[in-house]
């Protein structure tokens, strides 16, 4: 189901889920500051790891998260894995937690990507190690970044994230999936793609034709135009 879900892109996915009327179709998905830093490495999809740093001031003794009981944490949540992070700053972005020793650990880890409201950095040595950014910020500097918390529900791009979500991520941005729908989205997207299709094929067409549009509407997609 996983590797169906990589070769479809997050509108695509977007698209299908609003087929099945289970949740209003302004919600679901992070603000469009957070999209996939390498689109060529594909959709980033996997159960959510939730996270709260700070970077900015440096950590108060005893306001600190356990390193060792993150990475035990991580190892409960379904492969493969994605790290979901809140930078708790304002404004946001003011030192990375993520660069190229935290993309190997957290890939040894089970990790396929993170999805992040904060920074980020070393972007080549990521690229190439095959982890993917999903990130608001890029910064030179972890500052004083440190986990805060972790394994609760987050709020991050707008849209609250909980342990164990199932999140669908590229260059357009980020998309929950409903579980009970994931194994449909294949289908009910190949499906929208093929009327998608004519709509596309008659507007390539040389016998395209404003009313032959109308017609063609008013056939796939009864309604009042």
């Amino acid at each position: 189901m996983i590797e169906a879900l990589r070769k479809i892109t997050s509108p695509s996915v977007a698209n299908a889920i609003e087929t099945f009327n289970v949740r209003p179709r302004n919600q679901g998905y992070m603000s469009g500051d957070l999209r996939a830093l390498f689109p060529e490495l594909g959709p980033l999809v996997g159960h959510a790891v939730t996270a709260l740093i700070r970077a900015e001031p440096a950590p108060v003794d005893g306001h600190r998260a356990s390193t060792f009981g993150y990475w035990d944490f991580i190892q409960t949540i379904p492969e493969p894995r994605v790290v979901v992070v809140h930078d708790l700053d304002e404004p946001r972005g003011q030192g990375s937690q993520w660069g190229e020793v935290q993309a190997n650990i957290h890939k040894a880890l089970g990790c396929a990507g993170v999805i992040t409201d904060g920074a980020v950095r070393d972007l080549d040595e990521v690229r190439t190690l095959g982890f993917q950014f999903v990130a608001a910020h890029i910064s030179v500097s972890h500052a004083y970044v440190h986990l805060v918390d972790f394994g609760l529900p987050i709020k991050v791009g707008g849209l609250w994230v909980n342990p164990g979500d199932l999140v669908h991520a590229d260059q357009h941005g980020v998309v929950t999936i409903p579980p009970d729908l994931a194994p449909r989205i294949p289908d009910a997207v190949a499906k929208i793609e093929t009327t998608e299709r004519r709509i596309i094929s008659l507007c390539q067409s040389r016998e395209f034709s404003a009313e032959r549009l109308k017609a063609l509407y008013r056939e796939i997609r009864p309604g009042t135009y």
